[in-house]
């Protein structure tokens, strides 16, 4: 068992209650929940965050994603069981994610703009940005 290094929420709770509150906020979003919870999946997978994985696994879990289609979360881009909307998403997810390599590139951002809003794409962004965050929080100081 892995230790925890420092308790972030604890020490900060300040600015882990700000970072907590921007996560909520996206319940105002027109992106369906699930869709986010996707993508944070996603991202969490890519920065090997058990916590967030535990996490957001069990949201989908009870809200009646698809089992098979939670199994092939990591080789989405192969599979039949993600709508491209969804394809799109998680493309941009992995961008943002891995952006110093690459560089979220406008065939990407053209995706997007196919399936989403303008709103939804940035309300998009956001959940990425902040599910980097807590992955960020978690991984270095081991929650």
């Amino acid at each position: 068992m892995v230790e925890q290094r420092l308790y972030f929420s604890e020490l900060s709770p300040v600015t882990y209650k700000a970072l907590v509150n921007a996560s909520m906020s996206l319940d105002k979003s027109s992106l369906p929940k699930t869709l986010i919870e996707l993508v944070y999946m996603r991202v969490s997978q890519i920065n090997g965050c058990a916590f967030c994985l535990n996490m957001h696994g069990k949201f989908l879990r009870d809200s009646g994603f698809d089992d098979a289609k939670m199994d092939a979360i990591a080789g989405w881009r192969l599979s039949h069981a993600f709508s491209t909307a969804e394809k799109a998403a998680l493309a941009w997810a992995e961008a943002v994610t891995h952006i110093t390599t690459s560089g979220t590139p406008d065939t990407l951002f053209d995706d997007l703009k196919a399936h989403f809003t303008d709103a939804e794409i940035s309300d998009l962004t956001f959940a990425i940005s902040i599910i980097n965050a807590f992955n960020r929080l978690a991984v270095s100081l081991r929650q």
